[in-house]
């Protein structure tokens, strides 16, 4: 079972740490990127794998989400100081990073931001910056959900918050068999920190992700793997094609039959090639 440690940062916010995986002195460092909204807590899957693998399991609740204070206008980049920050308090050196949809651009910055610290990064079903053009939304399902709105502005990502209703048909049928197998821990952490009262950190996730993320991409020096669904309706694939533009040394791997969701069914594969003895 995984451990949540509640700390400060030195601006004094608060933060919740979520520790799970290897328990083993010295075992290698996997830092995940959950998506919006999520508590930072390690599902059963990635937990059971990373112990089984050797790999220590740490996570890092954005703020506005469950334990993790509010930064209004924050970038993504803000959020991956804040990481780099407690992994410097945890004295963590070098790491693997894997981030999922709205997450994967938090991985994308802390590889950035700590490239001689960074070995691998990895994104599923992961957004492009935001080039401020209608295309950008192409093949999002529900009108692009939080995210037009937040292109408009606080003011209106907020408003929209106040009705913000899930369309169900931005899963496909492939996503929705994950949810109810192997990948329900997903959608229990999601439902979790809305109980919790996460609507600041989803309006601020969208918020950030349709800004200037605050990093360049081309600062990326380690290895990179993009794992994308083609049918993917929550963020849909040609954003694998944009990361890959930016990217030029990733590796994209597209998925046919699979979903926004299901594309997680490649993190344990690539999980098992990261870690040190497998």
């Amino acid at each position: 079972m995984g451990e949540r440690q509640d700390s400060q940062l030195k601006d004094g916010r608060d933060v919740a740490i979520h520790h799970a995986g290897s328990p083993a002195p010295g075992a290698p460092v996997l830092v995940m990127h959950y998506g919006t909204p999520h508590t930072g807590k390690h599902p059963p899957p990635i937990d059971q794998l990373a112990a089984a693998v050797g790999l220590r399991l740490v996570s890092v609740t954005r703020p506005g989400f469950a334990g993790s204070s509010r930064r209004a206008g924050r970038t993504v980049s803000d959020a991956a100081e804040d990481i780099i920050e407690v992994l410097d308090r945890l004295n963590v050196g070098r790491m693997v990073t894997a981030g999922y949809s709205g997450g994967g651009p938090h991985a994308l910055a802390l590889a950035a931001l700590a490239p001689d610290r960074v070995d691998h990064a990895a994104t599923f079903g992961c957004p492009a910056p935001y080039d401020q053009t209608p295309d950008w939304f192409t093949g999002m399902a529900a009108n692009g959900g939080g995210l037009r709105p937040a292109a408009e502005g606080p003011e209106a990502r907020e408003r929209y918050q106040r009705t913000a209703e899930f369309d169900p048909g931005s899963f496909t049928a492939a996503d929705w068999a994950a949810l109810s197998g192997p990948w329900a821990g997903i959608g229990d952490d999601a439902q979790s920190a809305t109980a919790a009262g996460s609507a600041f950190g989803e309006i601020d996730d969208d918020l950030a992700l349709v800004a200037p993320w605050g990093v360049d991409l081309d600062r990326i020096t380690t290895r990179v793997s993009v794992f994308h669904a083609a049918s993917d309706r929550v963020i849909p694939a040609h954003h694998a094609e944009r990361l890959a533009a930016l990217l030029p040394s990733a590796g994209v791997r597209s998925l046919e039959a699979s979903g926004h969701v299901a594309v997680l069914g490649q993190l344990p594969q690539w999980m098992r090639a990261v870690a040190p003895h497998t």
